[in-house]
């Protein structure tokens, strides 16, 4: 694992960490302020800010997954200490038909399609 990926993994980590901490103080502080006012608001939003932190750990996982499941499946490549140039990537060719005549059912399709345009613009005049 390079230097550059392992940084950006404990920043991630700490992010998320740091925003669980911060949800998990916030629903806390809610819950406080449900027991001073008794305000339904405070009692949602009590509930509410657990629910982040747990989806932010959720994504966390779900990325992490992800990424290791990139990796397993990108080619091994030698270290040669400079960046790997991808490799170049052929444009798709359209599949070649037996005949030169075009499919019935599609030139049965777009003829409908030149009858609602021709209507749609008899209207619109």
């Amino acid at each position: 694992m390079s230097a550059g990926r392992l940084v950006r993994r404990l920043l991630v980590v700490v992010l998320v960490a740091t925003f669980v901490v911060v949800c998990l103080r916030l629903g806390w502080w809610q819950w406080q302020r449900f027991g001073l006012t008794g305000s339904a608001q405070n009692l949602g939003y009590t509930l509410q800010w657990p629910v982040f932190a747990l989806f932010a750990i959720f994504m966390w996982w779900r990325l992490s997954r992800l990424e290791a499941r990139r990796r397993a499946e990108e080619p091994a490549q030698p270290s040669t200490g400079e960046p790997s140039k991808p490799a170049p990537v052929a444009p798709p060719v359209a599949p070649a038909s037996s005949t030169d005549e075009p499919d019935d059912e599609l030139a049965a399709y777009n003829r409908y399609l030149a009858q609602l345009h021709a209507k749609e613009s008899d209207r619109a005049h």
